[in-house]
């Protein structure tokens, strides 16, 4: 089962709706015309057509599995004084002074240059279950990072 925000399982359901009603027309036109073409048993196009078509296939049952097991978070549930999914944490790295602010995000919504990071990632996890004011450290691949949680909001 995955979390999730509602803008994210919205965001599923357009890509999903997309794939069926414009990517599969278009994957089928593509064999058609490749069959058109002649013989199939030497016909790379066709070949390519039908991969193709098994690919897009393959993204929609994985897409609709997703959503199947998708759980929407109530983010008005939440308890605000602490880390939890969905929460936009800003802290400060107590090395060098920078400050930094990421969205906790399903692993499916996850997408760092909109600062959005998976729950999944070690800096998540080192946040999870923290207060404002609180002191973590935390093991990423390349060392240790000390943070300082200043704000927490949802």
């Amino acid at each position: 089962m995955g979390y999730m925000s509602q803008e994210g399982y919205d965001k599923m359901v357009a890509q999903l709706k997309h794939m069926e009603s414009v990517e599969r027309p278009a994957a089928s036109a593509a064999i058609a015309e490749a069959r058109d073409k002649g013989d199939l048993s030497e016909n790379s196009e066709y070949d390519a057509a039908k991969e193709a078509q098994a690919m897009l296939e393959m993204k929609i049952n994985k897409l609709k599995a997703e959503l199947a097991s998708a759980k929407i978070i109530d983010t008005t549930k939440l308890d605000k004084n602490t880390v939890q999914i969905l929460a936009t944490v800003e802290m400060e790295n107590k090395q060098n002074g920078a400050k930094m602010k990421y969205t906790i995000v399903s692993e499916s919504e996850a997408n760092l240059k909109e600062g959005k990071i998976s729950s999944r990632t070690p800096i998540a996890q080192g946040l999870l279950g923290k207060k404002v004011g609180d002191e973590v450290t935390i093991q990423i691949p390349r060392g240790e990072i000390h943070l300082k949680i200043i704000n927490i909001t949802y």
